[in-house]
């Protein structure tokens, strides 16, 4: 009889051991599988992020776009974050539409030079900015430009009023190029010729900061750029989304004025 009792006791404890188990091994899948299912954040390249691209410039460019995946489906490696002691780091090669950002992919150094990639039917150009003419730090491979150019407004002819109009010195700005597309970017100046400078005009253009600013432009618009270039200065605009730029917009010194100081100019040349 004691036997019997025993073995009933052992089996009693037995089985409420196995349910604790059972309920323990639950209970850690069910926690398991919520972990797997937490979102993390992740970093994906929306479009291509050319080698040497900061991880700074490609967020702020929107080359790259935070996201959110589960747990159990993140990348090892992936970039979780962009901050402070990462986003001066460069792109070591292109990274590609869609990829997800690993960290070994960026560090200071981009691996191996390569040419730069041209668009189907269009020409790779250089243009020679100063600082404040390529839009401050903002203007990226991958950004839009407009081009404007400053120029001299000269009437043609030998009439008496041309002639008083052109001593004047009037000077015009007008839209060189109202779509480019930047290719590279660089810190290394071209040396193109340049219109004739007094002395004080040369100190201060060698004394600004300049930058080489690559840009994929229409053949048919290739003279244009390279005649403004070695002609005119020039100066870019960061194209916002959608923005419509006509050619025929234009600027000079006397329609810029107020209407008062038009009108002294104006009557200056009759």
């Amino acid at each position: 009889m004691n036997r019997r009792v025993i073995a009933v006791l052992v089996a009693v404890l037995l089985a409420v051991v196995g349910a604790a188990l059972v309920i323990n091994y639950v209970r850690g899948a069910d926690q398991r599988a919520v972990a797997d299912a937490q979102p993390i954040p992740v970093y994906v390249a929306s479009q291509v992020v050319p080698a040497g691209t900061t991880l700074k410039d490609a967020l702020r460019s929107e080359l790259i776009t935070e996201t959110t995946v589960a747990a159990a489906a993140f990348p090892s490696g992936a970039l979780e974050e962009i901050g402070p002691d990462n986003n001066a780091l460069l792109a070591l090669s292109d990274v590609a539409a869609g990829e997800f950002l690993m960290a070994d992919r960026f560090g200071t150094t981009p691996t191996g030079e390569k040419a730069i990639q041209v668009p189907s039917g269009m020409v790779a150009m250089s243009v020679e900015l100063s600082d404040p003419a390529r839009v401050g730090e903002f203007v990226t491979p991958g950004s839009n430009l407009a081009i404007y150019a400053t120029h001299e407004i000269k009437l043609t002819g030998g009439s008496d009023e041309a002639t008083e109009f052109n001593d004047l010195d009037v000077q015009g700005t007008s839209v060189l190029l109202p779509d480019v597309q930047v290719i590279a970017m660089g810190d290394t100046a071209l040396s193109a010729p340049k219109p004739a400078q007094d002395d004080e005009e040369q100190a201060q253009q060698d004394s600004a900061p300049s930058f080489l600013v690559t840009v994929a432009v229409d053949p048919k618009d290739a003279p244009r750029l390279a005649h403004g270039i070695t002609e005119y200065t020039l100066y870019a605009g960061l194209r916002g989304s959608d923005v419509k730029i006509g050619t025929d917009s234009h600027a000079n010194d006397i329609t810029i004025f107020p209407q008062d100081a038009a009108a002294d100019l104006t009557n200056a040349v009759k």
